[in-house]
């Protein structure tokens, strides 16, 4: 546990008596362990008074001593002939794909060197769905796919033919393997998308934490239930593989474990060639607060650090940077004993008799069983804090000398003959050279028969863990009990005379719907640190905050209604000022119907400019894993909050969230729509009667933090123009001219009306548009069906306008790009007036007045259309533009008073 180094620098004037207290310190560390050797020795340091400095790194050694490993419980000779075809098999598969006329590329290197790492897990650890605690949850590093293919070849689960299909998804259907964990690919085997880098870690610690939500809540006990999460060292140098790392640590997740996979490189070099990640990385988690297990050494070493009495070994192993340890991998057991042991006399001797084929065999311990085994089992022990296990391992270990630890070796994708008979002489795999010669393009896979020994003995270890993993259960859970109609009974009867923005139109609708005694358990807010700005502090009292923790603390709000209150079972997941963390949040909880067969409904409220432009990778990673859910993107739009100034201002997050195919955006003008927006999307993402396709998706609804006296339902409301996109709302008539308009936008369309037809003579008609996007996504499919023969329809938007007659001004508080979606879908004459550019500080007025897309400017641009028609005075448009002073930002008046 000690720094030799910071030793080093005070001198020992009594070295007998130190070797006692060392010796008192070994005895107890190898009769309790190093949990209770550190406990001890903080104990005495706080008695003592002494002042030091934390210690952020130990030496460059393996955590857990030699003496203090457990008893490896399996048969590594059978496991290592089987880890070995494994290994060929995923190579081979890689290689295969990349014959003349496929070329679709793979990684070879990645698992070559992580295989002992998965086969530890996979032989002693990991638990399927079917164990009595419920299964393990894991994370398995992206470019390690084909290894995790081979596993299920050897099982049985995957035929040569699908090892074939790999990265052919469309060429090879029913029959493909995708290139990396996608669930949505393949929706029965990968549970987790993990390849864009830091996603993986962070969605893990939320897993983690989601596993102890539903156990503080009483939905399902998880308390056997583990997290596991493989990682690469280069990968954690994203933002988002360490940026999450406190919550694990403050909510105490001992049910999770990262495995970082050190093999010191990136995909172009090494990760630190000047300096030692895993020291880096240790000193960064033990900060954070997380155990920390190194397992750097094999077994072989264990010799060699016996006999380093003076420390000498471990000094150099100290002070040897991360490039250095990468270029003795790819040299010989010469060039070690020369520039690594060769640096002092003492460590040369160490080796004196040892070959160099000996020298060149002394492992990493990545690569050796008993150490791997021993760091799980220790990660295991639930002692309040997460666990990282820093695993050294050879990128390409086992290829050959033109792979193993080379900087280029993440990119090389096929073996040359002699490569293929190398590395199947390195294996001991039961393949001629005449079989390897008849077509070096497609070397055979390997597989002995599901009667071999070793086959027995692999399916034995998974049935007896659980059953097989990866999987997958979309089934996994029943139907579950929707909510009364009588729940969205409160956005039909609007706001009265009082004002109200769609923001709290919504929140009243997911009240309600909170309330409802058998539905609403399933739901979970997520909010960041803004409940109060979107109305939801009302919430904190009776549906509570959740902290594992409960409430330790007297609250400074304790004598107010609308208090603050934390609780081991509390339903708000209050994440605070962490929209990705929100997100890892939201993948959890709306994936909970697969991952537990517990259905969650996640509703995730947040400023919609830090929805989709932030976290745009974390909700694609959400769609792969298919989550359902809401997303509610509040104080949405360029000019609703424009105190705010230009970083809130959001003029294009569903042009954003268009670009998602699982996301369906809304922009509602009024809380009734809303009220049949959300009853839509909870039937279709968890009523009977639907395909997965149809359920895996997820809604994103526009709402307003301007407020407006909400108009009570209409009777007869078009509700099918609700959810298809457009309905009219304000019909003229015998209108010369269409208003089209989403959102707040809505407002400035009814202003528009009412000046077109007062000052102007013009009638027109409003329409709400709901969902530009939608409308788009169903005209597209329509123009689709056409071209491939399929059948022609008329799209939904065209059908809806059939008899709008004239000209057709499009207006939101977005850029005109979101409207201009449908305009090649409409004949009549169109104009867009949006929100273009940036968003900046000033009044709604005035905002709206800058970017022209106020009443008075609808009322301009249809009369120019009009006047283009020759259906009014060419001198028209010039004198409505006079009257209403279009050009003076300070003489708008479209919008009320920020709030």
């Amino acid at each position: 546990m000690t720094d030799t180094r910071a030793s080093a620098a005070i001198a020992d004037l009594d070295p007998e008596e130190t070797a006692e207290w060392l010796e008192s310190l070994d005895a107890v560390i190898a009769a309790r362990g190093t949990d209770r050797g550190e406990h001890i020795v903080r104990t005495l340091v706080d008695r003592a008074g002494i002042r030091s400095e934390p210690i952020a790194t130990t030496d460059y050694v393996n955590t857990i001593p030699a003496d203090a490993e457990p008893e490896y419980p399996g048969d590594e000779e059978l496991e290592r002939r089987y880890r070995a075809w494994m290994r060929w098999n995923a190579a081979v598969m890689v290689h295969r794909a990349q014959r003349p006329g496929i070329g679709v590329g793979g990684h070879i290197s990645t698992y070559a060197g992580a295989a002992t790492l998965y086969e530890v897990g996979f032989n002693h650890f990991f638990r399927g769905k079917d164990h009595p605690g419920g299964g393990d949850q894991i994370y398995f590093q992206g470019h390690a796919s084909p290894g995790m293919y081979a596993r299920a070849f050897l099982e049985g689960r995957l035929g040569e033919e699908d090892l074939d299909g790999f990265r052919q998804e469309k060429s090879r259907e029913g029959h493909a393997l995708s290139s990396y964990p996608h669930p949505r690919l393949m929706p029965e085997f990968w549970e987790f998308p993990t390849v864009s880098m830091g996603i993986g870690p962070m969605n893990a610690i939320y897993q983690a934490q989601s596993n102890r939500y539903l156990q503080g809540r009483g939905l399902k006990d998880t308390s056997d239930q583990h997290v596991w999460a493989f990682l690469g060292d280069g990968e954690m140098d994203e933002p988002e593989s360490r940026g999450l790392l406190q919550l694990a640590a403050n909510d105490g997740l001992d049910n999770l474990t990262f495995v970082v996979n050190c093999n010191l490189q990136r995909l172009d070099g090494p990760v630190r060639g000047n300096g030692k990640i895993i020291q880096e990385l240790e000193g960064f988690f033990r900060g954070a607060g997380w155990n920390v297990i190194k397992v750097i050494w094999g077994r072989e070493w264990d010799g060699l650090l016996d006999d380093d009495a003076d420390g000498a070994l471990v000094d150099i192993m100290n002070t040897t940077v991360d490039g250095d340890y990468q270029t003795y991998k790819a040299e010989s057991g010469g060039f070690i004993r020369e520039n690594f042991f060769g640096r002092d006399p003492r460590t040369r001797a160490l080796v004196d008799g040892l070959t160099d084929d000996e020298i060149w065999g002394l492992k990493r311990g990545g690569h050796d069983y008993r150490k791997v085994f021993a760091a799980y089992a220790k990660s295991l022990e639930r002692n309040g804090r997460p666990t990282v296990i820093l695993v050294k391992t050879v990128k390409g270990y086992g290829l050959g000398q033109r792979f193993e630890a080379r900087n280029a070796t993440h990119q090389m994708k096929k073996l040359t003959l002699q490569d293929l008979k190398d590395f199947r002489d390195h294996l001991r795999v039961p393949i001629s050279d005449a079989q390897l010669e008849a077509d070096p393009y497609q070397p055979p896979y390997f597989h002995p028969g599901q009667d071999a020994e070793e086959i027995r003995y692999l399916q034995e270890r998974r049935r007896a863990l659980g059953g097989y993993l990866p999987e997958r259960r979309p089934h996994a859970s029943g139907e579950i009990a929707l909510p009364d109609p009588k729940a969205y009974e409160v956005a039909a009867r609007g706001s009265g005379k009082q004002q109200a923005a769609t923001t709290m139109a919504f929140v009243r609708v997911l009240n309600d719907l909170m309330r409802d005694a058998e539905f609403g358990k399933r739901i979970v807010p997520i909010i960041p640190d803004e409940a109060r700005t979107f109305g939801m502090d009302a919430f904190f009292p009776t549906a509570k905050i959740y902290n594992p923790n409960g409430q330790n603390y007297l609250a400074v709000d304790r004598d107010i209604v609308l208090s603050y209150k934390e609780s081991t079972a509390g339903q708000i997941l209050h994440v605070g000022i962490n929209e990705a963390g929100s997100i890892a949040a939201f993948t959890a909880a709306g994936t909970s119907y697969a991952t537990h067969g517990e259905p969650l409904i996640p509703v995730y409220v947040f400023y919609s400019m830090f929805g989709f432009q932030r976290t745009g990778d974390s909700l694609w990673a959400a769609a792969d894993q298919m989550a359902r859910g809401f997303l509610i993107s509040a104080t949405a739009g360029r000019t609703t909050l424009t105190g705010e100034g230009l970083q809130h201002a959001d003029g294009h997050s569903p042009l954003l969230a268009a670009t998602n195919a699982a996301v369906i955006t809304y922009d509602p003008a009024y809380g009734y729509e809303i009220g049949h927006i959300m009853r839509a999307g909870i039937e279709r993402m968890y009523g009977p009667g639907r395909t997965d396709a149809e359920r895996n998706v997820i809604y994103n609804l526009m709402v307003y933090n301007e407020p407006i006296v909400q108009p009570a339902e209409p009777e007869g409301v078009d509700v099918d123009g609700i959810l298809g996109g457009i309905h009219r709302i304000a019909p003229a008539a015998a209108p010369k001219a269409h208003l089209l308009a989403s959102g707040i936008g809505a407002t400035w369309a009814l202003e528009a009306q009412r000046l077109l037809r007062d000052d102007w003579g013009v009638e027109a008609d409003v329409w709400s548009v709901t969902s530009w996007t939608e409308l788009r996504r169903d005209a597209v499919a329509a123009e689709e069906d056409e071209f491939l023969g399929r059948g022609a329809r008329v799209p939904f938007i065209r059908r809806q306008l059939a008899d709008a007659q004239g000209p057709i001004v499009a207006v939101s508080d977005y850029a005109k790009d979101l409207p201009d979606q449908v305009r090649q879908f409409v004949p009549n004459d169109w104009a867009t007036l949006g929100a273009d550019g940036f968003g900046f500080s000033d009044t709604r007025a005035a905002a709206r007045r800058f970017f022209k897309i106020d009443g008075p400017s609808v009322v301009v641009r249809t009369l120019q259309l009009l006047a283009a028609r020759g259906e009014a005075d060419a001198a028209v448009p010039a004198r409505a533009a006079e009257k209403y002073r279009l050009l003076d930002v300070n003489a708008g008046t479209s919008g009320s008073d920020a709030d």
